[in-house]
């Protein structure tokens, strides 16, 4: 059953703002996929706050014209599943990797971040990306580490002091006896 002109409208305008607020884009080919599989590929990416869509690719050309996606243009080809990532930028790509060691029939095409796009081949260098935890711990330890170094250092000063000194009593102790 073909779609009115209004519904079509509907559906590029909610793309669209989907598309602006999203960090990253995964495109997948979900051909061969049972009803199963999919339904369980969406629990799960509910469950990482992924956003999965599923609609035209015309629809979606119209929808990325003008955004960050718009590379994502030559990668919109026969059966279509976008995730939109929102808050980590390599959840998405993990969500697909992870999923489709388990169902093969899902194919990552392409993926977007912050207007650049990557091909299929680089899904292991974007889902290894931290997580937004990581990151900050990561950060932390990198600024804790002077902290810690100078700490260290001041303390080493006058603990070498006192294992001089008791060096100097033990061999003047030594020398008297």
């Amino acid at each position: 059953m073909p779609l009115k002109l209004e519904a079509k409208e509907a559906i590029v305008v909610e793309t669209r703002e989907v598309a602006q607020s999203a960090i990253s884009t995964v495109v997948a080919d979900y051909r061969g996929m049972t009803v199963a599989e999919v339904t369980e590929l969406r629990k799960q990416a509910r469950h990482s706050g992924i956003r999965l869509s599923v609609i035209r690719n015309t629809l979606a050309k119209r929808a990325f014209e003008g955004t960050d996606y718009a590379c994502l243009d030559e990668a919109l080809r026969g059966p279509t599943m976008l995730g939109f990532s929102f808050e980590d930028p390599g959840a998405g790509a993990r969500l697909f990797r992870d999923y489709a060691r388990q169902c093969p029939a899902l194919e990552v095409k392409a993926l977007s971040l912050n207007g650049e796009l990557y091909g299929a081949e680089d899904l292991a260098k974007v889902a290894s990306l931290p997580t937004r935890e990581e990151a900050l711990a990561q950060l932390l330890s990198v600024m804790k580490a002077p902290i810690a170094k100078i700490a260290q250092t001041l303390h080493a000063v006058p603990a070498k002091l006192v294992r001089t000194l008791a060096a100097l009593k033990d061999q003047q102790a030594a020398s008297d006896a």
